[in-house]
């Protein structure tokens, strides 16, 4: 069995792994937590309300993402600023997912990883766009 992990998701609703993914891992309403055992088992899922959902700050993500215990996070879009701050807190990025919370989850636990798909948000807060 592989060690396990607390995978944070982020999602557009508070419908756990029914919702939808958020195409912006920062300006979304709710994270899915799932602990994770290898590629199949899952323990638990809590769906937490994100506090920065209005406005975030470079930086205050990676912070709260590990502040709620993950080392992973999966979402929609993320720039390589972004991800290198993810990492800068042992946390791992998986980008590029869309669709329900549940086959997000699934296609990162099979090691379906996508790569970098840089935020859409139309925002000039740095939250990881190449300049």
């Amino acid at each position: 069995m592989s060690e396990a992990k607390i995978i944070a998701i982020a999602a557009e609703d508070s419908r756990g792994l029914d919702g939808e993914v958020s195409a912006h891992f920062g300006r979304c309403p709710f994270y899915v937590l799932v602990k994770a055992n290898g590629s199949t088992e899952t323990e638990f899922q809590v769906v937490v309300a994100n506090p920065h959902f209005e406005s975030h700050q470079p930086g205050m993500m990676p912070r709260f993402i590990r502040g709620l215990g993950a080392n992973v996070i999966i979402a929609g879009g993320m720039g390589p600023r972004a991800i290198g701050m993810f990492h800068d807190f042992g946390i791992d990025v998986a980008t590029g997912a869309s669709g329900t919370v549940e086959d997000a989850l699934g296609a990162y636990l099979r090691g379906e990883r996508r790569g970098v798909v840089p935020c859409s948000g139309g925002h000039k807060d740095g939250c990881g766009e190449r300049r």
